[in-house]
């Protein structure tokens, strides 16, 4: 509990409501559905055969088919009409590689989409450093895009194939009893293959999801700067330091050459006090001027 505790305090569940971790919840949903519907599907269908004896008839003839849907080895017991005498007779096609190749996708999508959600949880800082993380699973979900566009094409036509091949009207013209017009031949019950065509929806909606997912992974892996010609927002932080360095050296120059102007400004200062010398000598010049028709006079 102490680790389960742990794990809960560190992650970052919030990712969840945002659209990347929100599709992915989405994605890793819908594979569960996609794989289980047509990997857990098993039908059956029934059909009478009633011979013109009617003790060599059979009423109920049951044909039960599953997945991989190897048809050509599914068989049942049909009635020859000559007597209690049965024939073995087999469907017809083989249809289990699309099959499985669909189930495969899904089981493959719904660990990848386990995988990516523990990494938005409990490791998106990693998720997010230099982008790396961003870049590989922007390409992963790329391949299963695709993937699941193929294989829901491949197993849309292979239902269509299994369809045809377990239509009890087909089977019936397997019957060699049935080609005899004395001989009676119906269908009593048709398979039901809703869940087959639940799992292809599945898959389309699985291929909706993986594709509008790409947009929003594609914006975490940092290449739209390069093609709207924007820097990423952790690269435009990186300069700030330097910036500010010049910004004070810049300052600092523009300080020291006030500083200087001032200095200069404090030595012209004594020039204005050598003026005043200046004044006071002229004063005192004007004055021995004045002095000396004193002394004249006195002198007289």
């Amino acid at each position: 509990m102490d680790v389960v505790n742990q794990l809960v305090a560190t992650g970052q569940f919030t990712v969840v409501k945002q659209p990347l971790g929100f599709i992915k919840v989405l994605e890793w949903f819908f594979a569960i559905f996609a794989f289980s519907t047509c990997g857990g599907y098993s039908g059956m269908f029934e059909m009478s055969v009633e011979c013109k004896n009617r003790t060599d008839s059979d009423l109920s003839i049951e044909v039960e088919f599953e997945y991989p849907f190897r048809l050509h080895q599914v068989y049942f017991d049909a009635p020859t009409c000559r007597g209690p005498k049965t024939e073995r007779l087999f469907l017809v096609g083989d249809y289990s590689s699309s099959a499985e190749f669909f189930v495969t996708i899904g089981v493959f999508s719904f660990l990848y989409s386990l995988a990516a959600i523990s990494a938005y949880v409990f490791f998106l800082e990693k998720y997010r450093e230099n982008n790396k993380g961003a870049q590989i699973d922007f390409v992963v979900t790329c391949v299963f895009t695709f993937m699941w566009l193929v294989s829901s094409a491949a197993w849309a036509k292979g239902l269509s194939d299994v369809k045809t091949a377990t239509d009890p009207d087909r089977v019936i013209s397997l019957i060699p009893a049935c080609d005899r017009e004395e001989n009676r031949c119906r269908e009593v019950h048709d398979p039901v293959v809703s869940g087959l065509n639940t799992s292809v929806a599945f898959g389309f909606i699985n291929l909706i999801l993986w594709g509008g997912n790409l947009w929003f992974v594609f914006k975490e892996t940092g290449w739209l700067a390069i093609f709207t010609g924007y820097p990423p927002p952790s690269q435009e932080k990186q300069p700030a330091p330097e910036s500010y360095g010049q910004d004070a050296g810049y300052s600092g120059q523009a300080y020291d050459q006030q500083g200087s102007y001032g200095g200069s400004q404090g030595g012209y200062q004594p020039d204005y006090g050598q003026q005043g010398g200046y004044d006071g000598g002229y004063g005192q010049g004007g004055y021995n001027q004045q002095g000396g028709p004193t002394s004249y006079s006195n002198q007289m």
